[in-house]
């Protein structure tokens, strides 16, 4: 589900930037040079002429972002994998836990231009009803955080609806956060978190 999410982003991304390839090589064009009234040896020297690599990377470069080709790693803060809501029951007994959330899969995709890392990640997870839950609607405190070489650079709180629609015991939710720009100059050493926040 990620994955096809990203990859759309990814064509349109792609898209645009082919379209700003084709306006630009419009706006290039002389009237006369459309039309056929421009001089038959400049349409010569056009027509045999060809870009050098340099200036084609150049062009490619200032047209299209570049994928990085390492994103920063996605990682579950250790502690924050699970949540548990015992309500007025004993915290850590099982007999009288209502519902936990798990944290079942996180992905994230990055383009990187112009200085900045921009980040897209996302997270997928369960809320399963416990002995003594009887929830259809629970919401799940989810925090993305993202440290470039060990200070915080971006962290939300994220509250997240579940629906859990009897005689289902369990419901599902994604939360994926987009436009995340990091500023990135190669070598830096960036970590995107993930996790439960229950804290106020």
């Amino acid at each position: 589900m990620f994955k096809s999410t990203l990859t759309l982003a990814a064509r349109r991304g792609l898209a645009l930037g082919a379209t700003g390839l084709v306006a630009a090589a419009l706006a290039g064009c002389s009237m006369g040079g459309m039309f056929g009234g421009g001089s038959p040896a400049a349409d010569a020297n056009l027509a045999n002429s060809s870009p050098s690599a340099t200036a084609m990377a150049q062009a490619q470069t200032s047209a299209l972002p570049a994928i990085a080709t390492a994103c920063p790693p996605i990682k579950v803060r250790t502690g924050t994998e699970a949540m548990f809501y015992y309500g007025n029951g004993k915290v850590g007994d099982p007999r009288t836990l209502q519902y936990q959330g798990v944290i079942d899969k996180s992905t994230r995709n990055c383009v990187v231009s112009n200085g900045l890392i921009t980040v897209q990640m996302g997270v997928e997870g369960r809320v399963l009803l416990g002995p003594v839950g009887t929830q259809t609607s629970v919401t799940v405190p989810i925090r993305f955080a993202v440290e470039r070489d060990k200070q915080a650079v971006f962290s939300e709180k994220y509250q997240i609806p579940v629906a859990i629609t009897p005689p289902a015991q369990s419901g599902d939710f994604i939360k994926v956060v987009q436009n995340v720009a990091i500023p990135y100059l190669g070598g830096e050493d960036i970590t995107i978190w993930v996790g439960f926040d229950t804290g106020k």
